[in-house]
């Protein structure tokens, strides 16, 4: 098969050109990145609420995070922490793009571009639960009247989206997804094929997430979900390991910057990579847990493959979706194993992060596209004891290090979701 990506047109093909990121591993892509080469957990207990009879009491937290870089204080106050971590990736993205100078709270309209062609694609998988639980104890205690009017505003997901175009002038397409856990993979994937399409020259895409709130926090846990290794958090998250025991819920966002590459290159823009395939499917077997052999997973690997055109062996590096959940690790390697072989590594950067549900997509693939531009890739911690099924398939997960690599040019980002939704990209590293 015929690497089908090199036959399209430049205003067919789609590449990166800013990147951004809020993470429990730093405040932007570089101190991001550097911790996931460094193989550091940014995993910690739970102090913004009393966690005494919660049965998971660890999470991926974001520390030191000043919204006041991005928003007024009165926007801060009316809408949700998922929010503000929106801001913030889409800041340092559209930044590195070059399509800001400087990153404001204050309304900042892209230069450079045409604002009807430059749209936004940015979702949330969960959205503004913490402020749902404030006012509903509003609510509760002081009565309906004292209910804030920026409830709705405030929570609903494709909010991120609007504020977004609001404060950047982006008057193009306008859509958030919703598919879990798979949101910000879908994100990308669809802002990609909207430039492809011809409605967009430009998309602002990704995913944001906050939901490390007693309620979030008890509705997962109430599902087994969770880890509830509380007293060693940052060995918590332990993808592929037999001892792990469910995943470490986090917050943060990601953010990039798509557009066509005959836009790039007529404004002289910063290439980061390309976007060569994106493929999804459904399990269509059980509301959280994948089908034990991984065939949704692997469906939406082969059709991601066959939208770039390549064949599986070109394929070097693949970020799991790797959430250290019992039934989810084990379904992935089957689908990896059976459609790759042990030809490519494969890691799991919620190890270090942990489960950032509707950004991790975003996250992941701004990890995968640094795995292909540094040729480092990163590593899968805590894999002390390698699970016996997935020691079956004899797949390399990189386990405690990072390891320097020669002729990465395609990888693989996945991400799976409850209600057996899947995502899968294939990036190309750009070598021009």
């Amino acid at each position: 098969m015929k690497q089908l990506h090199h036959q399209k047109v430049d205003n067919q093909r789609i590449v990166i050109t800013g990147m951004g990121a809020t993470t429990p591993l730093g405040l932007n892509v570089v101190d991001t990145w550097q911790n996931m080469v460094d193989g550091k957990s940014g995993i910690k207990k739970i102090e913004h609420f009393d966690i005494t009879e919660f049965r998971s009491q660890i999470a991926g937290m974001i520390e030191n995070f000043d919204v006041s870089r991005y928003m007024s204080p009165k926007d801060a106050r009316r809408y949700d922490t998922f929010m503000h971590y929106g801001m913030a990736s889409a800041a340092e993205a559209l930044k590195q793009a070059g399509f800001i100078d400087e990153i404001s709270a204050n309304q900042c309209p892209v230069n450079g571009v045409d604002a009807n062609r430059f749209g936004v694609v940015f979702g949330s998988g969960i959205g503004g639960i913490q402020t749902i639980e404030n006012s509903r104890d509003t609510l509760k205690e002081r009565g309906a009247k004292r209910v804030t009017p920026f409830i709705i505003p405030g929570t609903i997901v494709n909010m991120p989206a609007g504020l977004l175009a609001i404060k950047y002038g982006l008057k193009g397409a306008n859509l958030a997804t919703a598919t879990a856990c798979t949101t910000s993979t879908h994100a990308i994937g669809l802002a990609a094929r909207l430039i492809c399409y011809g409605d967009a020259d430009v998309m602002l895409c990704g995913g944001s997430e906050y939901a490390s709130s007693p309620l979030g926090m008890s509705g997962f846990a109430a599902m087994h979900a969770l880890s509830t290794r509380n007293d060693e958090p940052t060995k918590a998250s332990r993808p592929f390991d037999k001892d792990r025991d469910g995943f470490v819920l986090a917050g943060g966002s990601g953010a990039l910057v798509l557009e066509s590459l005959a836009h790039a290159k007529a404004r002289g823009a910063p290439i980061l990579a390309e976007v060569v395939g994106f493929g999804m499917s459904d399990d269509a077997s059980h509301i959280t847990a994948p089908p034990t052999d991984g065939d949704g997973a692997k469906r939406a690997m082969q059709n991601a493959l066959n939208d770039a055109g390549i064949e599986p062996e070109l394929v070097g590096y693949i970020n799991a979706h790797g959430t250290s959940t019992p039934v989810g690790d084990v379904a992935e390697s089957q689908a990896i194993a059976s459609l790759f072989g042990t030809n490519a590594l494969v890691s799991s950067t919620k190890s270090m992060t942990g489960h950032l549900l509707g950004a991790a997509g975003a996250v992941e693939a701004i990890a995968t596209i640094q795995a292909l531009q540094t040729q480092i890739i990163p590593p899968t911690i805590n894999l002390d004891n390698l699970d016996e099924k997935c020691a079956e398939l004899k797949l390399d997960y990189v386990p405690h290090t990072a390891r320097q690599v020669a002729g990465l040019n395609y990888a693989v980002s996945n991400s799976f979701g409850f209600g057996g939704t899947n995502g899968s990209l294939v990036f190309a590293r750009w070598q021009g």
